[in-house]
């Protein structure tokens, strides 16, 4: 995942060291040789899932028309092997804007300050969400860790491709719905701290907001887990929705925490939406 030849890259605050070099030139692997039977599964999880995605104007996941199967085929295996050399500022840009999205709709900016490569399951999550999110398959994940305006909270989001079809994604969804898995502390994801950086210190203990979205309209789950900058051990995580609660007196909830995990989350996966739906407008 590297930035565009030439590109001009934004400036960042005084306060957030510049990334590694090792981290700006990562570029996604390629999805390696897989069992044929388990590469038509991925075929067609992708084409249930991402043939769902409409155009980059809108950013909504729109249902395909089947009179245009051919089309969506070209868009869909166009899309399945763009992951692997899309622009990490794409993904994961260097800054993102959250107008109205901190506590008592104040504006929020967030910088990107570290990118990991492209990984299994294993390293992001904790073994019993790796246990969890088996049913789907994970196929990789993809990680970066953002700091706020004023480097005192830090946040790493990710974006886990599963193996899945639609009938399994929802699947997966409704027992997060259901069994309220995505307030359990046992299945928050892990960090991505990053040395030199205001996240150096964020480790498990320093977790204090998440949120998991398991997207039903794509093989995707959109996650993002937040912390103090110093290196605070946080006892008592709460889990985003309840920390952006009005009236909520919890830490992760005074400090915007919970604002800040779902702020980048929902960014994050916006600007996945218009990049596939950019790549579907390319092959029509």
């Amino acid at each position: 995942m590297t930035p565009r030849p030439g590109a001009p890259r934004p400036p960042l605050n005084h306060w957030a060291p510049p990334e590694a070099p090792a981290e700006m030139t990562t570029r996604l692997r390629p999805v390696r040789t897989r069992h044929p039977a388990r590469t038509v599964g991925a075929i067609a999880c992708v084409v249930l899932g991402l043939g769902l995605i409409g155009g980059a104007v809108t950013g909504l996941w729109l249902t395909g028309d089947s009179s245009a199967d051919t089309t969506e085929q070209d868009t869909y295996a166009k899309v399945r092997t763009m992951w692997h050399s899309v622009p990490v500022d794409t993904l994961f840009p260097r800054t993102l804007k959250g107008k109205g999205a901190g506590p008592g709709g104040a504006d929020r900016v967030w910088t990107r300050i570290a990118v990991a490569p492209d990984s299994g399951c294993t390293p992001a999550f904790d073994p019993l969400l790796v246990k969890t999110l088996e049913p789907v398959g994970c196929a990789r994940v993809l990680r970066a860790t953002y700091t706020d305006a004023t480097a005192s909270n830090v946040t790493t989001v990710g974006l886990v491709f599963t193996e899945a079809e639609q009938e399994g994604m929802l699947a997966l969804h409704n027992r997060f719905t259901t069994e309220g898995l995505g307030e359990r502390t046992d299945l928050m994801p892990r960090t991505l701290p990053a040395e030199g950086t205001v996240a150096a210190g964020f480790g498990d203990e320093q977790r204090a907001s998440w949120t998991v979205d398991v997207v039903t309209e794509a093989p995707v789950v959109v996650y993002a887990v937040s912390g103090f900058a110093d290196g605070r051990p946080v006892p008592d995580p709460q889990p985003a929705d309840e920390a952006k609660t009005d009236g909520a007196t919890t830490a992760p909830a005074q400090s915007g925490l919970g604002h800040d995990a779902a702020g980048i989350a929902d960014r994050i996966e916006r600007g996945l939406r218009t990049a596939v739906g950019r790549a579907a407008e390319e092959t029509e």
